[in-house]
């Protein structure tokens, strides 16, 4: 009742005549046009930029295979954030070279033999690119960021580190570090089953710093760096967020990395103090720097290196070896327990050249097993650590008679697809450690498909330091211990984290053998 009063009362003091007044009903409809005319225009651009980038994308493309459209912006980046070998092998199936896109990157994946060889061995077209983050989490001026002349000056100035001389020199601290790891697994193992990768990984990092910088390097510096150079890992997959803030992968990375360079660039140091006082060198960067206080201006390559630099240097080693030697190690310890027959042949070469398994092998007893050395190479072949090496065109790379790479390309040389054709290996799939000792098979008489270690001018300056190393620490290990696999239905599986690894980690088991001296 009330409310139709003040109705009323309203509508008697608004004459009949009146409306509204016609420039409202055009000042809102010139704002409709205006907002609407603002989306279009918002979405001709979005349009325009979403088609660009299609046109760009196959334009590189050209007539390679792959995806014939990229997903806009991201590309196959949810791919990419949880690489398989299932997903990379379907991508290598697509063709010798095969395209794809991921956050605007184009990327040309190589997988025949042919075209990874040519990617490794041009200089003047590709160099190695690793990951977006690399240079900003190893230091832009790392050596192994370098190419042409300054690279070769380097790489011949560190060339007599690895020298089958000096690597002998460090079988000795592997032998060390190695067995006093087997002690500790050996006090730690429980009844149940153990995921090794960890154990694995930090024998490896402790074994490299004490091969590196011998006593020159505290333990509390070796745990830290232990400890926590898997941030590195993490930050140079293939794909990570590439801002360095707080939190990232990036730029825990980063801190890792200064941590460890204060370490390694007072070991340098201290290393140069002990060298000038004439003591007997211990380690790798002593016996650098003693090369260096003999070398003159006439020597080859580079002579004169900082601490800093030398700190560099070590620190791309443990880069360059960590991973790979991790995963090549627990994968050996896989196969020796999946395959009893393998290591029974393994342990009865071994028994002949060195009874006494307490003493450390040399370099010479480790070049009478053959047999060993063979199981090493054919357990690397099988699940190489190493699937890919990512590299960069610095030019327009005409690749073969139909394709050119486009400069500023990601291109990925594969090294899976080699090691496992099947006309190089028979029944590739397949653990046979025999195909290596006989010096006709297909497997011999092609070495270009074992690209395990690379090829061109950055070959891994290591390849021997790391097989004796991986060798020496799987006999040493059969000979002194026992330990059997808990099979899971990812033992086959992989997982890709840098390098490969078992998906459910290497669930071993430990037990002291009783004839081990």
């Amino acid at each position: 009742m009330a409310a139709n009063v003040v109705s009323d009362h309203v509508s008697a003091t608004i004459p009949a005549s009146t409306s509204v007044p016609s420039f409202v009903s055009t000042t809102a409809a010139y704002e409709a046009l205006s907002s609407y005319k603002g989306l279009i225009s918002v979405a001709v651009v979005v349009f325009t930029i979403l088609a660009l980038e299609q046109a760009v994308y196959r334009a590189k493309k050209g007539s390679l295979p792959g995806s014939p459209w990229t997903i806009p912006i991201i590309g196959k980046f949810m791919d990419s954030m949880n690489p398989t070998i299932e997903g990379y092998i379907s991508q290598w199936n697509q063709g010798p070279l095969s395209a794809l896109s991921v956050f605007h990157i184009f990327i040309v994946m190589a997988s025949s033999n042919e075209y990874t060889r040519k990617i490794f061995n041009s200089p003047t077209y590709a160099e190695p690119f690793l990951v977006a983050s690399a240079p900003e989490i190893l230091e832009p001026d790392n050596w192994v960021f370098l190419t042409g002349k300054l690279h070769a000056d380097y790489r011949r100035g560190l060339n007599s580190l690895f020298t089958r001389k000096a690597i002998s020199t460090y079988l000795a601290i592997q032998d060390r570090v190695t067995r006093a790891h087997f002690a500790r697994w050996l006090a730690d193992s429980k009844a149940e089953h153990e995921d090794i990768m960890n154990k694995i990984r930090d024998l490896n990092m402790e074994t490299s710093l004490r091969v590196f910088c011998g006593s020159r390097i505290p333990q509390p510096a070796v745990m830290e760096i232990t400890e926590q150079y898997w941030l590195i890992t993490l930050a140079l997959q293939l794909v990570n967020f590439p801002l360095s803030i707080p939190g990232t992968n990036v730029y825990n990375a980063k801190q890792c990395r200064k941590r460890a360079m204060k370490h390694l660039t007072e070991a340098a140091r201290l290393s140069k103090v002990a060298m000038a006082a004439g003591e007997t060198p211990e380690c790798l960067v002593d016996e650098w720097v003693t090369l260096m206080r003999a070398q003159d201006e006439n020597s080859k390559g580079k002579t004169d290196f900082s601490d800093h630099e030398i700190a560099q240097v070590v620190l791309s080693f443990l880069f360059a070896s960590q991973d790979a030697m991790s995963s090549g190690t627990i994968y050996l310890f896989q196969h020796f327990a999946d395959f009893p027959e393998i290591m029974a042949k393994v342990l009865e070469e071994h028994d002949k050249i060195r009874p006494d398994p307490s003493v450390p092998l040399t370099l010479e007893q480790m070049d009478q097993m053959p047999y060993l050395m063979a199981v090493v190479k054919e357990s690397l072949r099988l699940k190489p650590p190493v699937t890919m090496v990512p590299y960069k065109t610095t030019r327009a790379f005409p690749i073969s008679e139909t394709y050119t790479v486009p400069a500023g390309t990601m291109l990925i040389p594969s090294i899976y697809p080699s090691v496992h054709d099947p006309e190089v290996y028979p029944q590739p799939e397949k653990l046979i450690p025999e195909r290596w000792l006989d010096p006709e098979s297909p497997a011999n008489k092609n070495p270009k498909n074992y690209l395990i270690f690379g090829s061109g001018p950055h070959k891994c300056i290591g390849q021997e330091y790391a097989m004796l190393h991986m060798a020496n620490t799987i006999v040493t290990a059969a000979a002194t211990m026992q330990w059997d696999h808990k099979r899971t239905p990812d033992s086959d599986n992989v997982q890709i984290i840098a390098t490969l690894f078992p998906k459910d980690g290497c669930l071993l088991r430990f037990k002291p053998k009783a004839a081990a001296v």
